[in-house]
Protein backbone atom coordinates (compact mmCIF):
# COMPACT_ATOMS: atom_id res chain seq x y z
CA UNK A 1 0.00 0.00 0.00
CA UNK A 2 1.14 3.59 -1.02
CA UNK A 3 0.39 4.66 2.81
CA UNK A 4 0.15 8.67 1.22
CA UNK A 5 -0.75 8.55 -1.60
CA UNK A 6 -4.29 9.83 -2.19
CA UNK A 7 -7.23 7.58 -1.83
CA UNK A 8 -8.89 6.95 -5.25
CA UNK A 9 -12.40 5.66 -4.85
CA UNK A 10 -14.86 8.49 -4.00
CA UNK A 11 -16.60 8.12 -0.88
CA UNK A 12 -19.57 5.59 -0.14
CA UNK A 13 -21.40 6.63 3.43
CA UNK A 14 -19.31 4.53 5.22
CA UNK A 15 -16.35 6.51 4.33
CA UNK A 16 -17.71 9.93 4.24
CA UNK A 17 -19.12 9.69 7.82
CA UNK A 18 -15.49 8.18 8.57
CA UNK A 19 -13.65 11.11 7.10
CA UNK A 20 -16.73 13.52 8.97
CA UNK A 21 -16.08 11.89 11.98
CA UNK A 22 -12.31 12.43 12.62
CA UNK A 23 -12.21 15.72 10.49
CA UNK A 24 -14.78 17.15 12.87
CA UNK A 25 -16.89 16.25 16.29
CA UNK A 26 -19.19 14.02 14.24
CA UNK A 27 -21.08 14.68 11.40
CA UNK A 28 -25.14 15.04 10.64
CA UNK A 29 -27.21 12.09 8.31
CA UNK A 30 -27.35 15.44 6.10
CA UNK A 31 -23.78 16.00 5.85
CA UNK A 32 -22.72 12.24 4.74
CA UNK A 33 -25.32 12.41 2.36
CA UNK A 34 -23.92 15.67 1.09
CA UNK A 35 -20.22 14.21 1.28
CA UNK A 36 -21.24 10.66 -0.80
CA UNK A 37 -19.94 10.80 -4.20
CA UNK A 38 -17.19 13.05 -3.68
CA UNK A 39 -13.52 11.96 -3.89
CA UNK A 40 -10.92 12.43 -0.83
CA UNK A 41 -9.20 14.85 -2.26
CA UNK A 42 -12.85 17.10 -2.95
CA UNK A 43 -13.94 16.07 0.15
CA UNK A 44 -10.98 17.45 1.90
CA UNK A 45 -10.50 20.47 0.17
CA UNK A 46 -14.45 21.50 1.10
CA UNK A 47 -13.53 20.86 4.46
CA UNK A 48 -10.87 22.90 4.57
CA UNK A 49 -12.41 25.41 2.61
CA UNK A 50 -15.32 25.52 4.99
CA UNK A 51 -12.38 27.16 7.60
CA UNK A 52 -12.28 30.30 6.65
CA UNK A 53 -16.12 31.06 6.44
CA UNK A 54 -15.84 30.16 10.23
CA UNK A 55 -12.98 32.12 10.87
CA UNK A 56 -14.68 35.45 12.02
CA UNK A 57 -17.52 33.91 13.90
CA UNK A 58 -19.86 36.73 16.23
CA UNK A 59 -18.33 37.12 19.43
CA UNK A 60 -19.39 35.67 22.86
CA UNK A 61 -22.33 37.71 24.58
CA UNK A 62 -23.95 37.98 28.10
CA UNK A 63 -26.03 35.06 28.71
CA UNK A 64 -27.54 36.14 31.71
CA UNK A 65 -31.14 37.23 31.08
CA UNK A 66 -31.80 38.82 34.28
CA UNK A 67 -29.08 41.49 33.33
CA UNK A 68 -29.81 44.57 31.48
CA UNK A 69 -26.69 44.16 29.01
CA UNK A 70 -28.23 40.54 27.81
CA UNK A 71 -27.30 39.48 24.71
CA UNK A 72 -24.71 41.90 24.26
CA UNK A 73 -20.69 41.16 23.40
CA UNK A 74 -18.39 41.63 26.62
CA UNK A 75 -15.17 42.20 25.18
CA UNK A 76 -13.75 45.67 25.95
CA UNK A 77 -15.38 45.96 28.80
CA UNK A 78 -13.93 47.27 32.44
CA UNK A 79 -13.19 44.19 33.88
CA UNK A 80 -15.17 43.09 36.85
CA UNK A 81 -14.26 40.28 39.57
CA UNK A 82 -17.20 39.05 40.10
CA UNK A 83 -17.83 38.42 35.97
CA UNK A 84 -15.21 36.26 35.55
CA UNK A 85 -16.12 33.30 36.18
CA UNK A 86 -19.49 33.65 34.01
CA UNK A 87 -17.63 35.03 31.20
CA UNK A 88 -15.11 32.26 31.28
CA UNK A 89 -17.74 29.75 30.81
CA UNK A 90 -19.64 32.35 28.16
CA UNK A 91 -16.22 31.79 26.09
CA UNK A 92 -15.95 28.27 26.49
CA UNK A 93 -19.40 27.45 25.87
CA UNK A 94 -19.07 30.22 22.68
CA UNK A 95 -16.29 27.35 21.43
CA UNK A 96 -18.33 24.38 22.38
CA UNK A 97 -21.28 25.97 19.84
CA UNK A 98 -18.87 26.34 17.11
CA UNK A 99 -17.73 22.50 17.48
CA UNK A 100 -21.75 21.62 17.49
CA UNK A 101 -23.12 24.03 14.86
CA UNK A 102 -21.13 24.08 11.59
CA UNK A 103 -23.51 26.26 10.03
CA UNK A 104 -24.02 23.47 7.47
CA UNK A 105 -20.42 23.61 6.54
CA UNK A 106 -18.52 21.29 8.34
CA UNK A 107 -14.96 22.22 8.38
CA UNK A 108 -11.69 20.98 10.23
CA UNK A 109 -11.24 24.32 12.13
CA UNK A 110 -12.33 23.07 15.85
CA UNK A 111 -11.30 19.99 15.94
CA UNK A 112 -7.78 21.07 14.35
CA UNK A 113 -8.14 24.01 17.28
CA UNK A 114 -9.09 21.51 19.97
CA UNK A 115 -5.56 19.11 19.06
CA UNK A 116 -3.62 22.88 19.44
CA UNK A 117 -5.69 23.50 22.47
CA UNK A 118 -4.16 19.66 23.97
CA UNK A 119 -0.45 20.35 22.06
CA UNK A 120 -0.15 23.90 23.89
CA UNK A 121 -1.83 23.37 27.01
CA UNK A 122 -3.02 26.59 28.73
CA UNK A 123 -5.72 26.52 31.52
CA UNK A 124 -8.41 28.71 33.32
CA UNK A 125 -7.38 27.42 36.34
CA UNK A 126 -4.06 28.62 36.26
CA UNK A 127 -4.42 32.39 34.22
CA UNK A 128 -7.55 32.91 36.04
CA UNK A 129 -8.72 36.06 33.82
CA UNK A 130 -11.23 35.07 30.78
CA UNK A 131 -9.60 37.47 28.77
CA UNK A 132 -6.07 35.71 28.58
CA UNK A 133 -8.20 32.50 28.13
CA UNK A 134 -10.07 34.08 24.94
CA UNK A 135 -7.12 35.85 23.19
CA UNK A 136 -5.57 32.18 23.30
CA UNK A 137 -7.91 30.53 21.86
CA UNK A 138 -8.32 32.55 19.27
CA UNK A 139 -4.51 32.29 18.64
CA UNK A 140 -5.00 28.87 18.02
CA UNK A 141 -7.87 29.14 15.65
CA UNK A 142 -6.82 31.71 13.67
CA UNK A 143 -3.17 29.82 13.17
CA UNK A 144 -5.14 26.02 13.17
CA UNK A 145 -4.42 25.94 9.91
CA UNK A 146 -1.25 28.08 9.66
CA UNK A 147 2.38 28.02 9.74
CA UNK A 148 3.98 25.75 12.99
CA UNK A 149 7.16 27.90 13.07
CA UNK A 150 4.44 31.51 13.80
CA UNK A 151 2.27 29.15 16.01
CA UNK A 152 5.46 28.40 18.19
CA UNK A 153 6.87 32.46 18.19
CA UNK A 154 3.07 33.43 19.11
CA UNK A 155 2.08 31.01 21.84
CA UNK A 156 5.86 31.71 23.61
CA UNK A 157 4.84 34.99 24.07
CA UNK A 158 1.49 34.75 24.83
CA UNK A 159 -0.07 36.63 27.81
CA UNK A 160 -2.40 33.20 29.00
CA UNK A 161 1.22 30.86 28.37
CA UNK A 162 3.54 33.17 30.05
CA UNK A 163 1.45 33.06 33.24
CA UNK A 164 0.67 29.39 32.90
CA UNK A 165 4.52 28.59 32.13
CA UNK A 166 5.63 30.95 34.55
CA UNK A 167 7.46 33.15 31.65
CA UNK A 168 6.33 36.54 32.73
CA UNK A 169 8.41 35.71 35.89
CA UNK A 170 11.46 34.78 33.91
CA UNK A 171 14.07 37.23 34.53
CA UNK A 172 18.12 36.95 34.17
CA UNK A 173 18.49 36.94 37.54
CA UNK A 174 16.22 34.29 38.36
CA UNK A 175 15.38 32.36 35.36
CA UNK A 176 12.55 29.95 35.30
CA UNK A 177 12.77 26.88 32.85
CA UNK A 178 9.33 25.39 33.01
CA UNK A 179 8.47 26.70 29.84
CA UNK A 180 11.72 26.54 28.10
CA UNK A 181 11.48 22.85 28.89
CA UNK A 182 7.99 22.67 27.69
CA UNK A 183 8.71 24.21 24.34
CA UNK A 184 11.23 21.28 23.82
CA UNK A 185 9.48 18.43 25.64
CA UNK A 186 5.45 18.68 24.28
CA UNK A 187 5.39 21.70 21.72
CA UNK A 188 8.20 21.04 19.24
CA UNK A 189 11.23 18.31 19.26
CA UNK A 190 9.17 15.54 22.12
CA UNK A 191 11.31 14.53 25.09
CA UNK A 192 12.91 11.14 22.75
CA UNK A 193 12.20 9.94 19.73
CA UNK A 194 10.75 7.17 18.37
CA UNK A 195 13.59 4.63 20.02
CA UNK A 196 13.80 6.45 23.62
CA UNK A 197 16.71 8.52 22.73
CA UNK A 198 16.47 12.13 24.13
CA UNK A 199 16.55 14.90 22.07
CA UNK A 200 17.83 17.63 24.30
CA UNK A 201 19.84 18.09 27.61
CA UNK A 202 19.35 20.16 30.60
CA UNK A 203 22.03 22.43 29.40
CA UNK A 204 19.30 22.78 26.33
CA UNK A 205 16.42 23.88 28.94
CA UNK A 206 18.67 26.07 30.46
CA UNK A 207 20.02 27.77 27.72
CA UNK A 208 16.18 28.36 26.24
CA UNK A 209 14.98 29.54 29.55
CA UNK A 210 17.86 32.65 28.96
CA UNK A 211 16.69 33.24 25.37
CA UNK A 212 13.41 33.36 26.66
CA UNK A 213 13.57 36.19 29.79
CA UNK A 214 11.96 39.66 29.89
CA UNK A 215 8.80 39.17 28.67
CA UNK A 216 5.75 40.36 31.02
CA UNK A 217 2.09 40.37 30.79
CA UNK A 218 -0.55 43.56 31.59
CA UNK A 219 -3.32 43.76 33.17
CA UNK A 220 -3.96 40.36 35.02
CA UNK A 221 -7.33 40.31 36.76
CA UNK A 222 -7.36 44.28 36.99
CA UNK A 223 -10.05 45.77 38.40
CA UNK A 224 -11.60 47.84 35.94
CA UNK A 225 -8.78 47.09 33.00
CA UNK A 226 -10.17 47.53 29.42
CA UNK A 227 -7.04 45.58 27.82
CA UNK A 228 -4.78 42.98 28.51
CA UNK A 229 -1.40 42.39 26.74
CA UNK A 230 2.46 41.29 26.75
CA UNK A 231 5.61 43.59 26.61
CA UNK A 232 9.60 42.77 26.16
CA UNK A 233 11.94 44.74 28.86
CA UNK A 234 15.33 44.72 27.74
CA UNK A 235 16.39 45.19 31.58
CA UNK A 236 15.02 41.95 32.72
CA UNK A 237 16.45 39.80 29.87
CA UNK A 238 19.91 37.64 29.75
CA UNK A 239 21.99 38.88 27.20
CA UNK A 240 24.73 36.58 27.26
CA UNK A 241 25.50 34.45 24.31
CA UNK A 242 23.12 30.98 24.33
CA UNK A 243 24.89 28.09 23.63
CA UNK A 244 23.12 24.74 22.84
CA UNK A 245 24.32 20.99 23.11
CA UNK A 246 24.44 18.95 20.07
CA UNK A 247 21.49 17.74 20.12
CA UNK A 248 21.07 21.28 18.14
CA UNK A 249 24.28 21.46 16.37
CA UNK A 250 26.35 23.58 18.74
CA UNK A 251 23.68 26.25 17.98
CA UNK A 252 24.75 29.78 19.60
CA UNK A 253 22.43 32.07 19.67
CA UNK A 254 23.98 35.63 20.20
CA UNK A 255 22.66 37.89 23.27
CA UNK A 256 20.84 40.95 22.54
CA UNK A 257 20.42 44.22 24.49
CA UNK A 258 18.12 46.29 22.24
CA UNK A 259 13.89 46.50 22.83
CA UNK A 260 13.48 44.24 19.97
CA UNK A 261 16.20 42.10 21.26
CA UNK A 262 13.36 39.36 22.56
CA UNK A 263 11.90 39.09 19.44
CA UNK A 264 14.81 38.73 17.22
CA UNK A 265 16.27 35.80 20.41
CA UNK A 266 13.05 34.03 20.20
CA UNK A 267 12.57 34.31 16.02
CA UNK A 268 15.97 32.36 16.06
CA UNK A 269 15.15 29.69 18.70
CA UNK A 270 12.09 28.55 16.87
CA UNK A 271 14.09 28.40 13.65
CA UNK A 272 16.81 26.16 16.02
CA UNK A 273 13.87 24.24 17.28
CA UNK A 274 12.37 23.14 13.75
CA UNK A 275 15.46 22.45 12.27
CA UNK A 276 15.73 19.56 14.85
CA UNK A 277 15.29 16.39 12.92
CA UNK A 278 12.78 15.26 15.51
CA UNK A 279 11.12 17.64 15.72
CA UNK A 280 8.54 17.34 12.36
CA UNK A 281 8.29 13.91 13.00
CA UNK A 282 6.86 14.81 16.74
CA UNK A 283 4.27 16.58 15.36
CA UNK A 284 3.39 14.37 12.65
CA UNK A 285 3.18 11.86 14.89
CA UNK A 286 0.75 13.22 17.02
CA UNK A 287 -1.47 14.30 14.00
CA UNK A 288 -1.30 10.77 13.59
CA UNK A 289 -2.35 9.57 16.81
CA UNK A 290 -5.23 12.46 16.46
CA UNK A 291 -6.67 11.60 13.21
CA UNK A 292 -5.88 8.01 12.08
CA UNK A 293 -4.59 5.62 14.77
CA UNK A 294 -3.49 5.84 18.39
CA UNK A 295 -1.40 2.93 17.30
CA UNK A 296 1.79 4.02 15.58
CA UNK A 297 3.95 1.07 14.43
CA UNK A 298 7.48 0.57 13.03
CA UNK A 299 6.03 0.11 10.04
CA UNK A 300 3.69 3.56 10.42
CA UNK A 301 6.72 5.28 11.84
CA UNK A 302 8.63 4.35 8.60
CA UNK A 303 5.84 4.68 5.59
CA UNK A 304 3.79 7.25 7.14
CA UNK A 305 5.87 9.35 9.68
CA UNK A 306 9.16 10.08 8.49
CA UNK A 307 7.27 10.63 4.90
CA UNK A 308 4.75 13.33 6.43
CA UNK A 309 7.60 14.90 8.58
CA UNK A 310 9.92 15.51 5.35
CA UNK A 311 6.72 16.63 3.57
CA UNK A 312 5.87 19.11 6.12
CA UNK A 313 9.36 20.31 6.69
CA UNK A 314 10.29 20.36 3.22
CA UNK A 315 11.27 23.57 1.41
CA UNK A 316 7.81 24.39 -0.49
CA UNK A 317 6.09 23.96 2.35
CA UNK A 318 8.56 25.00 5.51
CA UNK A 319 6.37 23.50 7.93
CA UNK A 320 3.13 24.84 6.98
CA UNK A 321 0.11 22.78 8.55
CA UNK A 322 -2.69 22.57 5.88
CA UNK A 323 -0.94 20.70 3.55
CA UNK A 324 -0.21 18.24 6.23
CA UNK A 325 -3.72 18.07 7.51
CA UNK A 326 -4.51 17.78 3.40
CA UNK A 327 -2.40 14.97 2.65
CA UNK A 328 -2.87 12.69 5.64
CA UNK A 329 -6.94 13.31 5.29
CA UNK A 330 -6.97 11.96 1.67
CA UNK A 331 -4.72 9.44 2.38
CA UNK A 332 -4.91 6.22 1.89
CA UNK A 333 -4.10 4.70 5.34
CA UNK A 334 -6.56 7.10 6.47
CA UNK A 335 -9.17 5.34 4.57
CA UNK A 336 -7.29 1.87 5.53
CA UNK A 337 -10.18 -0.47 6.67
CA UNK A 338 -8.47 -1.02 10.14
CA UNK A 339 -8.03 2.82 10.90
CA UNK A 340 -12.22 2.69 10.28
CA UNK A 341 -13.75 2.50 14.11
CA UNK A 342 -10.09 2.47 15.89
CA UNK A 343 -10.20 5.09 18.11
CA UNK A 344 -12.72 5.21 21.03
CA UNK A 345 -14.58 8.28 21.05
CA UNK A 346 -13.29 11.03 23.66
CA UNK A 347 -16.62 13.01 25.74
CA UNK A 348 -16.64 15.51 23.08
CA UNK A 349 -17.13 13.39 19.71
CA UNK A 350 -19.42 10.73 21.94
CA UNK A 351 -21.95 13.88 23.00
CA UNK A 352 -21.64 16.61 20.48
CA UNK A 353 -21.00 13.73 17.79
CA UNK A 354 -24.57 12.28 19.15
CA UNK A 355 -26.25 15.84 19.68
CA UNK A 356 -25.45 16.57 15.82
CA UNK A 357 -26.14 12.67 13.98
CA UNK A 358 -29.99 12.89 16.00
CA UNK A 359 -29.92 16.47 14.55
CA UNK A 360 -30.21 18.45 17.75
CA UNK A 361 -30.60 22.07 16.40
CA UNK A 362 -28.05 24.72 18.21
CA UNK A 363 -29.62 28.14 19.16
CA UNK A 364 -28.72 31.14 17.91
CA UNK A 365 -25.92 33.07 20.02
CA UNK A 366 -27.03 36.52 19.23
CA UNK A 367 -30.77 36.15 19.23
CA UNK A 368 -31.49 32.84 21.53
CA UNK A 369 -28.67 33.40 24.23
CA UNK A 370 -30.58 31.70 27.18
CA UNK A 371 -31.41 28.44 25.12
CA UNK A 372 -27.42 28.44 23.73
CA UNK A 373 -26.32 28.43 27.46
CA UNK A 374 -28.78 25.98 28.45
CA UNK A 375 -28.02 23.42 26.04
CA UNK A 376 -24.24 24.42 26.00
CA UNK A 377 -23.93 23.88 29.63
CA UNK A 378 -25.29 20.31 29.20
CA UNK A 379 -22.80 19.44 26.66
CA UNK A 380 -19.66 21.16 28.28
CA UNK A 381 -20.24 20.31 31.79
CA UNK A 382 -21.44 16.91 30.65
CA UNK A 383 -17.94 16.34 28.65
CA UNK A 384 -15.99 17.66 31.80
CA UNK A 385 -17.89 15.12 33.93
CA UNK A 386 -16.35 12.70 31.54
CA UNK A 387 -12.94 13.48 31.58
CA UNK A 388 -12.77 16.15 28.95
CA UNK A 389 -12.57 19.48 30.47
CA UNK A 390 -11.51 21.90 27.68
CA UNK A 391 -9.54 24.82 28.34
CA UNK A 392 -8.91 23.34 32.10
CA UNK A 393 -7.04 20.09 31.46
CA UNK A 394 -5.51 18.14 34.51
CA UNK A 395 -1.78 19.01 33.24
CA UNK A 396 0.36 20.21 31.03
CA UNK A 397 0.61 17.35 29.21
CA UNK A 398 -3.06 17.37 28.43
CA UNK A 399 -6.07 15.09 28.47
CA UNK A 400 -4.45 11.66 29.99
CA UNK A 401 -6.25 10.07 26.74
CA UNK A 402 -3.94 11.86 24.19
CA UNK A 403 -0.73 10.86 25.76
CA UNK A 404 -0.66 8.06 28.61
CA UNK A 405 -0.08 4.83 27.40
CA UNK A 406 -3.16 3.21 26.42
CA UNK A 407 -4.48 6.57 24.99
CA UNK A 408 -8.20 6.78 23.96
CA UNK A 409 -8.85 3.67 25.83
CA UNK A 410 -7.89 5.82 28.94
CA UNK A 411 -11.36 7.31 28.01
CA UNK A 412 -13.34 4.16 29.27
CA UNK A 413 -13.32 2.53 32.98
CA UNK A 414 -16.27 1.39 35.01
CA UNK A 415 -17.50 4.30 36.41
CA UNK A 416 -17.14 6.41 33.05
CA UNK A 417 -18.59 3.97 31.45
CA UNK A 418 -21.65 3.75 33.10
CA UNK A 419 -21.71 8.16 33.19
CA UNK A 420 -20.96 7.84 29.34
CA UNK A 421 -24.65 5.56 29.34
CA UNK A 422 -25.93 8.16 31.17
CA UNK A 423 -25.35 11.35 28.65
CA UNK A 424 -26.67 9.77 25.92
CA UNK A 425 -29.66 8.00 27.60
CA UNK A 426 -30.87 11.37 28.22
CA UNK A 427 -30.96 12.29 24.01
CA UNK A 428 -33.20 8.52 24.57
CA UNK A 429 -35.60 10.08 27.61
CA UNK A 430 -35.92 13.61 27.09
CA UNK A 431 -35.97 16.17 29.52
CA UNK A 432 -34.19 18.56 28.98
CA UNK A 433 -36.19 21.98 28.04
CA UNK A 434 -33.23 23.87 26.04
CA UNK A 435 -36.55 26.24 25.99
CA UNK A 436 -40.41 26.14 25.15
CA UNK A 437 -41.45 23.88 22.29
CA UNK A 438 -37.66 22.84 22.46
CA UNK A 439 -37.20 19.14 24.34
CA UNK A 440 -33.44 18.45 23.82
CA UNK A 441 -33.63 14.64 22.67
CA UNK A 442 -34.49 11.99 19.67
CA UNK A 443 -37.91 12.32 17.87
CA UNK A 444 -38.30 8.58 17.55
CA UNK A 445 -41.94 9.09 16.88
CA UNK A 446 -41.28 11.80 14.38
CA UNK A 447 -38.57 9.67 12.48
CA UNK A 448 -40.37 6.35 11.81
CA UNK A 449 -43.45 8.57 10.90
CA UNK A 450 -41.38 9.92 8.14
CA UNK A 451 -40.25 6.60 6.93
CA UNK A 452 -43.71 4.82 7.00
CA UNK A 453 -44.78 5.29 3.33
CA UNK A 454 -48.77 6.53 3.81
CA UNK A 455 -48.71 6.91 7.38
CA UNK A 456 -52.12 7.58 8.29
CA UNK A 457 -54.05 4.89 5.35
CA UNK A 458 -53.29 1.56 6.83
CA UNK A 459 -55.23 0.03 4.45
CA UNK A 460 -52.94 1.23 1.66
CA UNK A 461 -49.79 0.46 2.65
CA UNK A 462 -47.94 -2.37 4.79
CA UNK A 463 -46.82 -1.21 8.37
CA UNK A 464 -42.64 -0.66 8.69
CA UNK A 465 -40.88 -3.62 9.96
CA UNK A 466 -38.72 -4.58 12.71
CA UNK A 467 -36.01 -4.31 10.49
CA UNK A 468 -36.48 -0.60 8.83
CA UNK A 469 -37.23 0.50 12.40
CA UNK A 470 -33.71 -0.74 13.23
CA UNK A 471 -32.19 0.26 10.13
CA UNK A 472 -33.68 3.78 10.93
CA UNK A 473 -32.50 4.42 14.54
CA UNK A 474 -28.97 2.88 13.73
CA UNK A 475 -28.70 5.01 10.91
CA UNK A 476 -24.92 6.47 10.64
CA UNK A 477 -24.12 5.66 14.36
CA UNK A 478 -21.81 2.93 14.16
CA UNK A 479 -18.55 3.14 12.57
CA UNK A 480 -18.32 -0.57 11.55
CA UNK A 481 -21.11 -2.78 9.94
CA UNK A 482 -23.32 -4.88 12.28
CA UNK A 483 -23.23 -8.37 11.90
CA UNK A 484 -26.76 -10.27 11.18
CA UNK A 485 -26.74 -11.89 14.78
CA UNK A 486 -25.98 -9.02 16.29
CA UNK A 487 -29.10 -6.94 14.52
CA UNK A 488 -31.31 -10.17 15.10
CA UNK A 489 -30.27 -9.74 18.73
CA UNK A 490 -31.52 -6.17 19.02
CA UNK A 491 -34.64 -6.74 17.41
CA UNK A 492 -36.08 -10.11 19.36
CA UNK A 493 -33.78 -9.51 22.65
CA UNK A 494 -34.26 -5.84 22.82
CA UNK A 495 -36.85 -4.38 20.74
CA UNK A 496 -39.28 -7.24 21.05
CA UNK A 497 -38.11 -7.94 24.99
CA UNK A 498 -37.28 -12.03 24.44
CA UNK A 499 -41.05 -12.25 24.74
CA UNK A 500 -43.21 -10.90 21.60
CA UNK A 501 -42.62 -12.31 17.68
CA UNK A 502 -41.81 -9.42 15.39
CA UNK A 503 -45.01 -9.67 14.14
CA UNK A 504 -46.28 -8.36 17.12
CA UNK A 505 -44.41 -5.01 16.26
CA UNK A 506 -46.42 -4.74 13.42
CA UNK A 507 -49.86 -4.92 15.19
CA UNK A 508 -48.83 -2.12 17.46
CA UNK A 509 -47.54 0.04 15.06
CA UNK A 510 -50.46 -0.14 13.10
CA UNK A 511 -53.00 0.59 16.29
CA UNK A 512 -50.65 3.60 16.49
CA UNK A 513 -51.20 4.55 12.76
CA UNK A 514 -55.07 4.43 13.29
CA UNK A 515 -55.18 6.52 16.46
CA UNK A 516 -51.56 8.19 16.73
CA UNK A 517 -53.15 10.74 19.34
CA UNK A 518 -53.44 7.58 21.77
CA UNK A 519 -51.03 7.86 24.62
CA UNK A 520 -51.14 4.87 25.70
CA UNK A 521 -50.48 3.46 21.70
CA UNK A 522 -47.71 6.29 21.47
CA UNK A 523 -46.13 4.56 24.79
CA UNK A 524 -46.05 1.03 23.40
CA UNK A 525 -44.16 2.23 20.44
CA UNK A 526 -41.65 4.45 22.41
CA UNK A 527 -41.26 2.27 25.02
CA UNK A 528 -39.83 -0.78 22.64
CA UNK A 529 -38.15 1.80 20.43
CA UNK A 530 -36.44 3.70 23.33
CA UNK A 531 -35.16 0.30 24.84
CA UNK A 532 -33.87 -0.28 21.35
CA UNK A 533 -31.77 3.12 20.97
CA UNK A 534 -31.12 2.80 24.61
CA UNK A 535 -28.75 -0.19 23.91
CA UNK A 536 -27.81 0.68 21.38
CA UNK A 537 -26.02 3.99 22.53
CA UNK A 538 -24.71 1.85 24.97
CA UNK A 539 -23.19 -0.65 22.87
CA UNK A 540 -18.95 -1.20 22.49
CA UNK A 541 -19.57 -0.77 18.90
CA UNK A 542 -20.98 3.05 19.78
CA UNK A 543 -17.98 4.01 21.85
CA UNK A 544 -15.61 3.85 19.01
CA UNK A 545 -15.23 5.99 15.57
Amino acid sequence: MAYLDTYSGTLTSVTAAHLLRRATFGPTNQEIADFTGKTAAQAVDLLIANSSFRATPPPPVEMDNTRADAGQPFFGKPFETERNPPYYNYVRYWWVGLMTEQLGRPSVLEKLTAFWQNHFVVTYAAVQDYRFVDRYLRLLRNNALGNFRNLVIEISKDPGMLVFQNGNENTKEQPNENFARELQELFTVGQKDFYGNHNYTEGDVKAAAQVLTGWQVTNRFKEQSTSIGVSFTPARHDTTNKVFSAKYSNKEIAGRSSSTGGEEELAELADMLLRHPECPKFICRKLYRWYVNTNVTQEIEDQVIVPLAAFFSSAANNYKVEPVIRKLLSSDIFFDSKNIGAIIKSPAELMIGAVRIFDQKVPDLTTDYAAFQKMMNYLSYGMSALQLNLLNQPSVFGSPAYYQTGFSKNWINESMLGLRGSRTDSLVYPYLEIKPGYILGVDILGRLRNIQPNFSDVAASPAITCEEVLAELSKNIFALELSQSQKDFLIDSIMMMKSSPRTTWIREWDAYRATPDNVSRQNAILWRCRALLKYMLRMAEYQVF
